[in-house]
């Protein structure tokens, strides 16, 4: 099966219907893009499906053929990180950064869709996306810089 990741082609095994996560992480080696719960409830391995935040943990990979996928990975430009990446690490929100790939993605759908966004539209844009550490508050603060 042929997958679009990251502006690139690949064509993958899709033997037994792999997760978009086994294949992501296992045949495409793009490992930023973490496993949680398995249940799509925390929000780890969410990437992007046609700029829906999507969990690619119970996303089967052939449900993704013909669509864009954006992974963690894919978001830095040219050198240059994206502006949701920017503002969270200059705003140092994470600790263990285990959520970061999926908070990341779902920030970054949210941003596109409206800007700037209020501190209510940025909870519930969020919700759905677990932080270990608890660092929704900064989390929260960073976004609302983005305009």
């Amino acid at each position: 099966m042929r997958i679009n990741v990251n502006d690139k082609e690949y064509t993958v095994e899709v033997d037994g219907n792999p997760s978009l996560l086994e294949v992501l992480r296992e045949q495409l080696d793009l490992t930023g893009t973490k496993y949680g719960c398995g249940e799509a409830a925390c929000g780890a391995c969410k990437v992007l499906v046609n700029g829906v935040p999507t969990p690619s943990c119970i996303t089967p990979a052939t449900a993704v053929q013909g669509k864009s996928i954006v992974t963690i990975e894919g978001l830095e430009k040219e050198g240059s990180l994206h502006p949701v990446q920017q503002v969270l690490l200059e705003e140092d929100v994470f600790q263990c950064s285990y959520c970061a790939p999926g908070m990341i993605l779902t920030a970054v759908a949210l941003t596109e869709k409206k800007k700037p966004l209020s501190r209510q539209e940025i909870v519930e844009g969020m919700n759905g996306n677990i932080c270990r550490c608890c660092t929704y508050p900064q989390i929260i603060d960073a976004l609302s810089k983005i305009s």
